[in-house]
């Protein structure tokens, strides 16, 4: 089902309104490389893999196998993990910070909490019109 025009225009309201508050974000969320994708597709493989050897240690009476199933399921599954927790930083994230500008803590703003504030009103507003 498409947007209506009004949608359209509220989702384009936000969208600039994102930018405009934290535009390293808004980057970061527009760049999902296929890179990332690619890794955690390869990640998802290695963990089916994994799965059938683990498996085919169990049939077979092979502890050995059975236990490199398993690590091979666990390799494809943090493969998976930091391709996608690595793919959403920037390298500029990557680097280390020092203690006050560690890039998980953001500094609280009245201008981010406005945003916030302004999208919860109009959720609520919405919400009443529909009562």
């Amino acid at each position: 089902m498409p947007l209506s025009e009004h949608e359209q225009r509220l989702l384009e309201q936000m969208e600039k309104a994102l930018y405009a508050e934290d535009p390293k974000f808004a980057t970061s969320l527009r760049s999902t490389g296929s890179a990332s994708r690619g890794r955690a597709a390869l990640g998802v493989v290695v963990v089916l893999a994994g799965l059938g050897i683990l498996l085919l240690g169990m049939a077979m009476p092979l502890a050995l196998l059975g236990v490199a199933g398993f690590v091979v399921m666990l390799g494809g599954a943090v493969l998976t993990y930091f391709a996608f927790t690595r793919g959403a930083r920037t390298p500029a994230e990557g680097k280390s910070a020092p203690a006050s500008e560690s890039p998980g803590v953001a500094p609280q703003s009245p201008r981010s909490s406005g945003f916030m504030d302004r999208m919860e009103e109009r959720w609520r507003k919405r919400a009443d019109g529909d009562r």
